[in-house]
C-alpha cells in the first residue's frame, strides 16, 4: 500500500451548532463532512485547513488547533491514492465575517447540532470528532 496522502479539515462550531459541507466529489460523495481536503505541496497542515476553509465556505479561520488524527484507508475495491493522513482543526473565525456559501467542491452547507449530525450520512470521524465536542462544551 503506498504512503497516505497529507489532508485537513477545519472543526467550526457556532451557537452549539457545526458548520459541514455536503461533499460532491469522491471518495466522499454525498457524505456530509467538515470543510477540508488534500493539501497541496509545500502546504502545512494548518495552512490546508484554512485553505480549505476558505475554498469551500469563504470564510476566514485563523489559530487553528490540532484536534485529532485519523489514516483514512481507501475502500477494498477502490483507488489506492484514496489513502489520506487526516489532519482535523479546531478553527475560530471571526463572528463578523459573513455567512458561509457552498463553493468548490462543496455541494452545500449548513450548521448542525449533535442530534442533528447523528441523523446525517458522515463518515465516523467526523460523528467522533462531534461527540468529543460536544462532551467537552457540556462538561464545561
Amino acid at each position: 500500500m503506498r504512503a497516505p496522502r497529507p489532508a485537513s479539515s477545519a472543526i467550526v462550531v457556532r451557537n452549539g451548532r457545526f458548520l459541514l459541507v455536503q461533499r460532491s466529489n469522491p471518495p466522499a460523495a454525498d457524505l456530509y463532512a467538515f470543510p477540508g481536503g488534500k493539501a497541496e505541496p509545500g502546504e502545512s497542515p494548518q495552512e490546508a485547513a484554512l485553505r480549505e476553509l476558505r475554498e469551500e465556505t469563504g470564510l476566514i479561520g485563523h489559530n487553528p488547533e490540532l484536534f485529532a488524527t485519523y489514516e483514512l484507508l481507501p475502500e477494498p475495491e477502490g483507488p489506492p491514492h484514496h489513502h489520506f493522513l487526516l489532519s482535523v482543526f479546531l478553527v475560530r473565525v471571526e463572528s463578523t465575517g459573513g455567512e458561509a456559501v457552498a463553493a468548490s467542491d462543496a455541494g452545500s452547507l449548513g450548521w448542525f447540532t449533535l442530534e442533528e449530525v447523528r441523523r446525517l450520512p458522515v463518515p465516523d470521524s467526523v460523528l467522533e470528532c462531534c461527540e468529543r465536542l460536544d462532551q467537552v462544551s457540556t462538561a464545561g
